[in-house]
């Protein structure tokens, strides 16, 4: 074990003494593993740190609720003409749902209703999102408030004409003006503003951005359009699973309980859709194993310059060497021993060459987070992929001059 140690220590100042008397030979040599660590690495943390971003976003959906609606997330292009024709979820769907499904902790409806214009004075908002919901849907969907409060139950039930403004719908109408208490105009009826929604976050998917909408009720929402038109853009029960169930087993309870109330015979088809967050999820993991292929794939390329740059280091050094490799030999050290020297010493150069690339990885990620408003992160997960290729590049490259180095007689290496 001794041993070991001091042929890896004789390595590394040997490795050390190599960068030093040939700075620029070593330095261009280990560009290559620079440039092909800093490829893979990079394109490594940008898909981990898009897929957190994506998948925490998608998170806020919540990962055990089923939603309910006309069309499926998994293949609403291939049969768009039969989902079409299907009726929009309902509030007798959701009353159903919510009376006889054991295994829903919380049940909520809501219905996307179109894009409307609001009025506040001489202001107005265009293009904003009216959402119509019931009282659990801001709990379910985490609706955190910045000013004022959420929707009564008894003002949900009776329809009253109030609303919650989302951030940028209230910044284009009030600015400055404090909203809470104020009324506007929307759809020709005056609603009175009880809350601000918090600005959604940055996230490069944001599937729970309410900064464009207003949320009112659904009873309000009634008043407005009919919400079994199939011109409504959206409605949805949402079912939330209790602890302990299954998603499996809320989705057959769920569907057995619509199945009854729309009166399908057995052999009919479901004439609704249970979607959940794993469709979605399942879908990205393909998407995120093809990125990571790409980035290797350009990282390898590099990586071959790289390999046969090193090894060109590790020729020269073992020709350089020769005399003492031979001095070596004669006095007693066995061919394992000089085999091992000059591997951890081709090791040691492809570390030196990872790490700097880790470092421009490094740099380049805080740099794009600073200004691209993106959170990029190095998990420690690719600094250790980082570090073991650079070792398998320097066993791969360092070996056959090492083999070299080994068989040499020591006579024949005295004299040379």
């Amino acid at each position: 074990m001794f041993t070991i140690f001091k042929i890896m220590f004789e390595s590394l100042r040997l490795a050390i003494h190599e960068l030093i008397s040939n700075k620029l030979r070593t330095f261009l040599s280990l560009l290559g593993i620079t440039i092909g660590i800093f490829c893979i690495i990079c394109v490594l943390s940008a898909v981990d740190s898009l897929e957190d971003n994506v998948r925490s976003s998608f998170a806020k959906l919540g990962n055990d609720v089923i939603y309910v609606r006309k069309f499926s997330w998994e293949d609403s292009f291939e049969k768009w003409w039969q989902y079409i024709r299907r009726p929009n979820p309902n509030l007798e769907d959701f009353e159903a749902v919510r009376e006889k499904c054991k295994g829903a902790k919380t049940t909520s409806f809501h219905a996307v209703i179109g894009f409307k214009t609001l009025k506040y004075k001489s202001r107005s908002a265009s293009n904003v999102v009216v959402i119509g919901s019931t009282p659990d849907f801001s709990d379910m969907f985490s609706v955190q408030f910045a000013k004022g409060r959420n929707l009564t139950a008894s003002e949900f039930n009776s329809g009253k004409k109030k609303l919650i403004l989302g951030h940028n719908v209230a910044e284009t109408l009030f600015e400055r003006i404090e909203p809470v208490g104020k009324i506007v105009k929307m759809y020709g009826q005056k609603y009175q503003v009880v809350g601000v929604i918090e600005k959604s976050g940055d996230d490069v998917i944001n599937v729970a951005d309410f900064d464009d909408c207003v949320l009112i009720s659904v009873a309000s929402a009634a008043t407005m359009v009919n919400l079994r038109s199939r011109f409504v853009m959206e409605t949805s029960v949402n079912v939330q699973a209790k602890e302990g169930i299954t998603m499996d087993d809320l989705k057959d309870e769920v569907t057995g309980i619509l199945r009854a109330k729309h009166r399908l015979k057995p052999q009919q088809e479901e004439d609704f859709s249970l979607n959940e967050i794993s469709m979605m999820t399942n879908l990205l993991d393909q998407v995120f194993v093809v990125l990571n292929l790409v980035g290797l794939f350009i990282g390898g390329f590099a990586m071959i310059v790289g390999m046969f740059s090193v090894a060109n280091i590790m020729f020269v050094s073992v020709k350089e060497r020769t005399s003492l490799i031979g001095i070596k030999k004669a006095i007693g050290a066995q061919r394992w021993v000089i085999l091992l020297e000059f591997l951890i010493e081709s090791i040691i150069l492809c570390i030196l060459g990872g790490l700097l690339g880790l470092a421009l990885v490094y740099i380049v990620i805080e740099l794009a987070s600073k200004f691209a408003g993106f959170n990029m992160f190095m998990s420690w997960k690719n600094i250790f992929i980082g570090v073991g290729i650079s070792i398998f590049v320097g066993i791969v490259s360092g070996l056959i001059p090492a083999i070299i180095a080994s068989k040499m007689d020591p006579v024949e290496a005295i004299r040379s």
